[in-house]
């Protein structure tokens, strides 16, 4: 398969990219042509971000599942799509060639129709890293309903809470899930979820670990029960459902800076150009590389670059069930030579983790056939980054470093492979068609190089949030309110004197946890729930391997007469009830006060700080309603 618009040199970058500046329209329209659609768009782009209200290709009609299966079979139908590599090494790894993953996907199509599901409704998907997820995450796209996938690490109440936001009336889960010594009970914790939500209607749990579950008659069915119908039907075919370009495609939740969680939407047309573009483009894929990212489909990540990205690139992909550390921390590069791994996307946090275990996992791996390396999530610090570099990639594998969101829906910022040079701990230049901006709180745009601000990108991209699911105000104030006809990324950033952007970290009330974004008001909002809190403040600090770590203040509404540890683990587990144990705070620090203004805002300025170990500097606290409480929890610091 040939990609017409792919980069083949740093000279082609800086063309691409001043003809991406000059002509978005006619630059975009150039990319989308070289997909499959049923009918050729109106117009390349309507759009202001005043409401915000940005349309990509209006008038064009698609179906993504035609460009990422059918229109490969011809030429790929025997190449592998999907590799899956299961937690249990000694466990037997699936291969899915694109004839037999399209197949899959029909079936599955099917069964969703069998049970209701129609072009437009939301289905919740919350299942182990398995095969069954991509064919089930494809068979919504088949049809035109809108998936959701819900991490598999996430709480009974956070699932409530994103089923009560979408109204998903259909749920896709498994008995079970393994990961690593772990086996997490999924179709239990969906029961939990679902005493909250009575309005849904059917759930189908496919069996993968054999756990023991509860099926309720007339709303749970098996998988397999729902396979034979439609086999015993003789397979029917399932024709992809006509999309507009700009119908939805799906939701995937992301923590904000108020409690409740945000859904955000991405379309049809504009995703599927952008991911496939930027996978070619900054991994410079090769046909019949093999592709590993070690992300989890529950996030953007794994919906881009395992998923939608490689499949409309005729790619062959990788799915890993595990963890890099189980049952050792040489899995990854046992995977890297067990199926000749070209390119491995992975996250600092991952990278950090195996940095501690030293070089003895390494030791009897070839990598030989890596060609690139990639990471995503956070920026990588430069110790891990040269560890990967000297160890992973033997001196010879060009590291991209990764910068985007869930928002953007694919890869904004980054060098590309091998074309555009590398700076170790630098995002580095924006693909072409993205046009960056550093504004300074005011929102003036700060012009020249070797400068900071705050970034916002100032033109839409293919694939930007359309909208929060249900709450498009929420949308406005949250990305397109603060800086006028700009999207806030929220970053904080620096630009270099060539050029280079090198994010700096948030500039909101948002943490970075191992590459996942939490929002401090809804860890606060869960210790808060527990019964002997009184209030709580969050803040992060840095983390040796997380890269952010969560402090927890917390005021407690009695003495510690009892064991303050043992009350430390109540708090969390309350965390890890409501929220999932990705949020656990790593360090509960008990306060008599919070430093507050005396409009009663609390100095997280002040917080962080202390909890980063900085005690001195703490500019003026006279003005605080309570000054000597900073005292108090500079003492107390843990």
């Amino acid at each position: 398969m040939s990609y017409p618009f792919k980069i083949s040199s740093e000279e082609d970058y800086r063309k691409a990219w001043n003809k991406s500046v000059k002509d978005p329209e006619g630059f975009w329209d150039g990319v989308a042509s070289s997909f499959l659609w049923r009918k050729k768009w109106d117009s390349v782009l309507e759009w202001n971000f005043k409401d915000p209200d940005v349309k990509w290709f209006s008038g064009g009609k698609l179906n993504i599942t035609e460009n990422c299966l059918d229109r490969h079979l011809g030429l790929l139908g025997n190449q592998p799509a999907l590799i899956w590599e299961p937690n249990d090494p000694e466990g037997h790894h699936r291969v899915l060639t694109y004839r037999d993953l399209y197949n899959k996907v029909i079936q599955f199509a099917n069964v969703l129709k069998n049970n209701g599901v129609e072009k437009g409704d939301r289905v919740c998907i919350y299942m182990g890293m398995v095969p069954e997820l991509a064919i089930a995450v494809l068979a919504c796209a088949r049809i035109g309903a809108v998936h959701s996938v819900i991490f598999g690490g996430f709480s009974a109440q956070s699932i409530a809470d994103r089923l009560q936001d979408a109204q998903a009336k259909y749920i896709i889960t498994c008995d079970g899930a393994s990961r690593g010594a772990k086996e997490i009970p999924l179709k239990n914790v969906i029961d939990d979820a679902l005493v909250q939500c009575r309005f849904v209607e059917r759930v189908i749990v496919l069996t993968h670990t054999h756990t023991p579950v509860s099926m309720i008659k007339g709303r749970d069915v098996w998988w397999e029960d729902e396979i034979k119908k439609v086999e015993t039907m003789g397979n029917p075919d399932c024709p992809a459902e006509e999309m507009d370009a700009e119908d939805p495609l799906f939701i995937l939740y992301t923590s904000g800076s108020t409690g409740k969680p945000k859904g955000v939407v991405h379309t049809c047309g504009g995703y599927m150009v952008y991911t496939t573009y930027s996978f070619v483009n900054v991994f410079q894929y090769e046909p019949g590389d093999i592709h590993f990212c070690t992300a989890d489909i529950g996030w953007i990540t794994g919906h881009s670059y395992i998923l939608y990205g490689p499949l409309g690139a005729g790619a062959t992909t990788m799915m890993f069930e595990g963890i890099p550390t189980w049952p050792d921390a040489g899995r990854f590069w046992d995977i890297v030579d067990k199926y000749k791994v070209n390119i491995l996307y992975t996250a600092p946090t991952a990278i950090r983790s195996l940095m501690g275990y030293g070089l003895g996992p390494i030791h009897g791996h070839k990598l030989d056939s890596l060609k690139v390396l990639g990471s995503v999530g956070e920026p990588i610090n430069e110790e891990a980054w040269q560890w990967m570099h000297d160890n992973i990639g033997k001196g010879k594998c060009p590291i991209v470093d990764t910068w985007w969101q869930t928002e953007t829906g694919g890869i904004m910022i980054s060098n590309m492979a091998g074309i555009t040079p590398a700076k170790p701990t630098y995002a580095t230049l924006p693909l072409p068609g993205i046009q960056p901006v550093l504004v300074d709180e005011e929102g003036n745009e700060i012009e020249g190089n070797d400068v900071s601000g705050n970034l916002c990108i100032k033109h839409p991209w293919p694939s930007i949030i359309r909208t929060t699911y249900g709450d498009h105000e929420r949308c406005r104030q949250t990305y397109f309110s603060t800086y006028k006809d700009m999207y806030f990324t929220g970053d904080g950033c620096y630009r270099d004197a060539e050029g280079n952007y090198r994010i700096t970290g948030r500039v909101d009330d948002v943490l970075n946890v191992s590459g996942h974004r939490i929002g401090t008001a809804e860890v606060e909002n869960a210790i808060n729930m527990h019964a002997g809190v009184i209030e709580s403040a969050i803040v992060g600090y840095p983390h040796d391997v997380k890269g952010q770590g969560i402090y927890a203040y917390v005021i407690y509404d009695h003495p510690h007469s009892g064991d303050e540890n043992l009350t430390r683990q109540d708090i969390t587990q309350t965390v890890t009830r409501i929220i999932g144990p990705i949020a656990k705070p790593d360090k509960i620090q008990f306060v008599s006060g919070l430093p507050k203004t005396r409009s009663g805002k609390i100095m997280r300025r002040i917080l962080r700080k202390v909890a980063e170990g900085e005690t001195e500097n703490l500019g003026d606290t006279s003005t605080l309603l309570d000054p000597a409480v900073v005292e108090e929890i500079k003492k107390g610091r843990i």
